[in-house]
């Protein structure tokens, strides 16, 4: 009886739809909002250097680029957890990716349209308990017809996701089966699954007598780093909470005074807690999470968050 991975993992991830553009293609035909006679028809991959890493869950988030014969680009996430900043980023992300199609001088004309599609192994809109497809773009205030959509970007959260509730669109619910059901304990497939050519194939590539003990040792790092991102996190937390001492730091905001702040911070006692708040905004929680961790006002944290800001600015400018 075969075993199969994960393939919401960097390795299982990557070798479906890094290394098979036609499976990529089919899935994003599937699952993207696009023009029914506008659909992929070829995909050529980006190059690994034109992609930015980020400090920000370096092991929570795996991403595919690529673009298609209509000159669109496609940015592909897989985000094994999530924080509001995430919003950010892939704005960032997207936006980023749109302006550096063309170079100086070149016509805004032959700007074509970015697609960020991000797969969620979380829940991130916790108002909407149904809802697992969202679907971004600008849209006129005045008039919700009118939209340009040279930038979109979409969320699919698959622990929400619910089979019975898309019956129109037969493919891209048994992709998101695939990716929400195939996991380390699965030893048989649902034959629904393996009806499709391109999903039996992906289905295939996950086979764990595929993989290398080498790939196999590389599989169990990935969960392992995940696992350590999250205690982590968990840890920052709890060292927030945890920690009362703010006494030089009040001291300082009670005076109103930015030398009454600078000499709350040159205590000392609140290093420790200042340091916790920097990495807390680099594991990419929002400022207002910060706030509730480390017990620190919101003008507090976006103090300590500018002061850093500008160190780094000073710090580049003088190696510049």
């Amino acid at each position: 009886m075969p075993r199969y991975l994960d393939p919401k993992s960097d390795l299982t991830f990557k070798k479906i739809f890094a290394d098979h553009p036609h499976l990529l293609k089919s899935f994003l035909n599937a699952v993207l909002p696009l023009p029914e006679d506008c659909l992929i028809e070829t995909l050529s991959y980006l190059s690994p250097e034109n992609v930015p890493r980020t400090p920000v869950a370096k092991y929570s988030i795996v991403d595919v680029r690529c673009f298609d014969n209509h000159g669109r680009q496609f940015i592909v996430e897989m985000q094994i957890d999530w924080t509001p900043d995430f919003i950010q980023r892939m704005l960032f992300n997207a936006a980023s990716t749109y302006v550096k199609q063309i170079d100086r001088g070149k016509e805004y004309e032959e700007l074509c349209a970015v697609y960020e599609l991000a797969l969620l192994n979380t829940i991130f809109d916790q108002d909407a308990p149904n809802q697992w497809f969202h679907h971004y773009r600008m849209t006129s205030a005045h008039d919700g017809k009118k939209t340009w959509d040279d930038i979109q970007c979409v969320l699919i959260e698959l622990p929400k996701f619910n089979p019975n509730t898309l019956t129109e669109k037969k493919l891209a619910v048994l992709w998101l089966r695939f990716l929400k059901e195939m996991n380390d304990s699965t030893t048989v497939v649902d034959p629904c699954l393996l009806e499709v050519e391109e999903i039996k194939q992906a289905v295939d590539l996950l086979e764990e007598s595929a993989y290398s003990k080498k790939e196999l040792l590389a599989y169990d790092k990935y969960w392992d780093n995940i696992r350590c991102e999250k205690a982590l996190f968990k840890g920052y937390l709890k060292k927030g909470l945890a920690q009362g001492e703010i006494k030089g730091f009040a001291k300082g905001v009670a005076k109103g005074k930015a030398e009454g702040l600078a000499e709350g911070l040159a205590e000392g006692e609140m290093k420790a807690k200042v340091e916790m708040t920097q990495n807390l905004k680099q594991l990419g929680l929002s400022n207002e999470q910060i706030a509730t961790a480390s017990q620190f006002s919101l003008e507090q944290v976006e103090e300590i968050l500018n002061r850093q800001f500008k160190s780094e600015v000073q710090h580049m400018r003088a190696k510049s």
